[in-house]
């Protein structure tokens, strides 16, 4: 079950639900709109080896907006700081930016109960766009959990991805036994 607007605002009344900026604005009939931060960061390494930490490098958007290219993955990052203790966050796209050609997530579209970061982006587009700091960027929808959880994120010792920053995070997909 999709949590409506009424069912969100009682899930930040409850401490359920964080979000940090929240803007009364954004909170739509059943999801959540989350804006493009500051920052965006690129792969330094053409070939990326899932075993190995592939690092990163950073770029702020200046005001003038950012082109984004085809072919090429950008990781960014939510204006937004999260956290969800007792649903299932998942984040969307928002319509207007996919008309843009515009995806914001490779796979990774679902939280965990108990996430509490900044959602990191892997955008690709199909052609050159320019994109903006502060842009509407998609949309979080909260499903309902049926039964008690056991192994919230934000708890896990192995989770990879419980550091706090409102920058984009490189995947840790080689801290992974394979």
């Amino acid at each position: 079950m999709i949590l409506s607007d009424k069912k969100i605002l009682e899930g930040i009344d409850r401490g359920d639900i964080l979000i940090d900026p929240f803007r009364p604005e954004c909170l739509g009939t059943n999801s959540y709109d989350v804006h493009l931060g500051k920052w965006l960061a690129m792969y330094k390494d053409h070939i990326l080896d899932a075993r190995k930490h592939n690092p990163i490098e950073y770029m702020e958007i200046p005001e003038a907006g950012f082109v984004l290219h085809p072919n090429t993955l950008y990781l960014g990052v939510t204006e937004e700081y999260t956290e969800t203790h007792a649903a299932v966050p998942f984040l969307e796209g928002k319509s207007s930016v996919g008309r843009l050609g515009i995806d914001i997530h490779a796979t990774a579209g679902k939280g965990d109960v108990g996430f509490c970061n900044y959602w990191t982006l892997e955008i690709s587009c199909t052609h050159p766009v320019r994109v903006y700091a502060g842009m509407p960027i998609g949309q979080l929808i909260y499903f309902l959990v049926d039964g008690e959880i056991i192994n919230y994120y934000n708890k896990k010792a192995n989770a990879k991805y419980n550091v706090k920053t409102d920058k984009p995070m490189e995947s840790m997909m080689w801290r992974n036994q394979f």
